[in-house]
């Protein structure tokens, strides 16, 4: 299991102060970078390479911004 204890975690700017449902990234950690659910921060998180989180990541942050970046294939992967 990953020590976490020293993530610092943040959200999306674009979260809204609602308490809606959010995820919460911690990349401060060497080596990984971590997800949770902003609503539970005592309960499990999602740890990631940093690049296997650059490559799920980029793809939607280019969407968001109307670009045009790598393709999601919707392909499953054993």
């Amino acid at each position: 299991m990953t020590d976490l204890s020293g993530a610092v975690w943040r959200k999306s700017t674009k979260s809204g102060g609602n308490g809606g449902e959010c995820v919460e990234v911690a990349d401060n950690l060497p080596g990984i970078v971590a997800v949770r659910d902003s609503k539970d921060p005592t309960g499990p998180a999602l740890t990631f390479t940093p690049v296997a989180w650059s490559a799920f990541i980029t793809p939607l942050a280019a969407a968001s911004c109307g670009r045009k970046g790598p393709r999601l294939t919707g392909q499953r992967h054993p």
